[in-house]
């Protein structure tokens, strides 16, 4: 399309406070069919709705995701987590993705190691059928609440469990920007009183499914390290903390003991 309509979407996404306006643009522009389609989607994005709903696709670990509306998008930082744990594991893993959402985490994960066998996870049904589209024959998905949803067969061989747990706490989730507030479901946002309801619920029980010197991975904030730290530790995994300042991203790793611990 000419150069003054791409200026002219770019004026419009600046006007609602689109940050990254000009990126912004460069995308709905690619993913318009003509310009009746450009300025719907412009519309809708202007009225709030996050980029990668109005599109219906992230770019997550050079992957395409797709994200159905109210389904939480697969945030840049938490390539991080994914590269981590690619570091720690290989071929023929067994991969679990709790709390998938998208399924972003164990499409890219099963993406940079090859062959694993992976299974996601979710409670939220919206969740688990977006993840079934973009895990594909890559790995099965199961829609529960956290290990309950899972085949009893994965207990204690389970090599890198991801668990992208909700860890923003209650009274703070009203903080965020509208974009997730409003259109994200909030049980994907929401981590208890002090953000860390649910982590300490998958640390308990981590050891159960976890093999010899399996790991568990989790995203957490800066300021809840000590905190998730001394959750893993009191579940008798070995904690780390590994972070990546350009991404503002801060990973626990927990490891079983065993081979590889």
């Amino acid at each position: 399309m000419p150069l003054t309509v791409h200026s002219t979407v770019v004026q419009r996404l600046r006007a609602a406070g689109c940050v990254f306006a000009e990126d912004e643009a460069d995308v709905l522009l690619a993913a318009a069919s003509d310009a009746g389609d450009l300025d719907a989607m412009v519309a809708r994005r202007v009225s709030g709705l996050p980029l990668e709903h109005v599109v219906g696709w992230a770019e997550f670990g050079g992957l395409r995701i797709a994200v159905d509306p109210g389904v939480f998008v697969p945030r840049r930082r938490t390539e991080f987590l994914v590269r981590e744990a690619a570091s720690l594991a290989g071929p023929g893993a067994v991969v679990v993705d709790l709390c998938c959402g998208s399924g972003a985490l164990g499409a890219a994960l099963a993406a940079a190691l090859g062959r694993v066998e992976l299974h996601a996870a979710d409670v939220d049904p919206a969740a688990v059928a977006c993840a079934r589209r973009n895990v594909g024959s890559a790995g099965r998905v199961h829609e529960g609440d956290l290990y309950a949803a899972l085949p009893g067969g994965l207990a204690g061989r389970v090599d890198v469990l991801l668990a992208n747990v909700p860890y923003v706490p209650s009274h703070e989730v009203a903080l965020l920007p509208s974009e997730a507030r409003e259109h994200e479901a909030r049980v994907a946002l929401d981590g208890g009183s002090d953000g860390l309801d649910v982590l300490r619920r998958v640390t308990v029980d981590a050891p159960r499914w976890l093999a010899p010197g399996g790991r568990l991975l989790f995203e957490t904030s800066e300021r809840q390290v000590p905190a998730a730290v001394t959750a893993v530790r009191a579940a008798g995994l070995a904690a780390r903390v590994v972070t990546d300042e350009e991404l503002y991203a801060t990973v626990v790793v927990g490891t079983a003991a065993g081979v590889g611990g």
